[in-house]
């Protein structure tokens, strides 16, 4: 019988490649957000490549060499702002997301998702404005979220000491909010029916 291969340690870059091909699954649609949450804190605590193996087994190779939109489409710079009145605001999926993007929502409700998304910029400022208004933030696990502003909660992951252990280039995501009468959610993964995002019990309500 042939000996079992040795059990190959991973490394940072090796969960990164894992976690990417797991956004584009997901903005594919082959994922859903259940699966795409858990699959991705297992690819960031994975210790083994064969642990990491089995997170995309069940995927075709990555597609994202393949031209997906015409070349002027692609060439178009990200939309820096999103306004919404009485209606709704939805980013999602793969989209390229500027160093600095806006949005302000009046009587409606907003969703910026993260999650799959490219972020072109070291250091990405999400402005939001969200009056009378309900605007859900989704970031991806294990990168580091600063917040500044009022009417604006946090609802986090038991992962969140993952960011402690990032390098310090790591691509940061700072939000910076104004929730009046309204309320301004960053978690990483949606939440769940009923949730009022200052109420739930795993928010923190920053101080005004």
């Amino acid at each position: 019988m042939e000996p079992e291969p040795q059990a190959i340690r991973a490394g940072d870059r090796d969960r990164d490649a894992v976690v990417q091909r797991l956004q584009e699954a997901f903005a594919e649609g082959r994922l859903d957000d259940e699966e795409f949450d858990r699959r991705s804190r297992a690819a960031l605590t994975a210790r083994l490549s064969s642990d990491l193996a089995v997170l995309t087994r069940d995927l075709p190779e990555s597609t994202s060499q393949a031209p997906i939109a015409p070349r002027a489409a692609a060439d178009r710079k990200p939309g820096r702002l999103a306004i919404a009145y009485k209606s709704s605001v939805r980013r999602a999926g793969r989209w390229q997301v500027p160093e600095q993007f806006r949005t302000v929502v009046y009587k409606g409700s907003g969703h910026i998702d993260l999650r799959a998304a490219e972020l072109t910029a070291p250091v990405t400022t999400l402005f939001a404005v969200a009056y009378k208004s309900r605007i859900d933030v989704l970031v991806p696990l294990g990168v580091p979220v600063e917040l500044d502003g009022f009417g604006v909660s946090k609802g986090w992951s038991a992962e969140e000491d993952l960011e402690s252990r990032l390098p310090a280039d790591a691509p940061v995501v700072h939000v910076r909010g104004i929730g009046y009468k309204g309320t301004i959610e960053v978690s990483t993964k949606p939440q769940g029916p009923g949730s009022l995002g200052q109420g739930s019990p795993d928010g923190r309500q920053l101080p005004g």
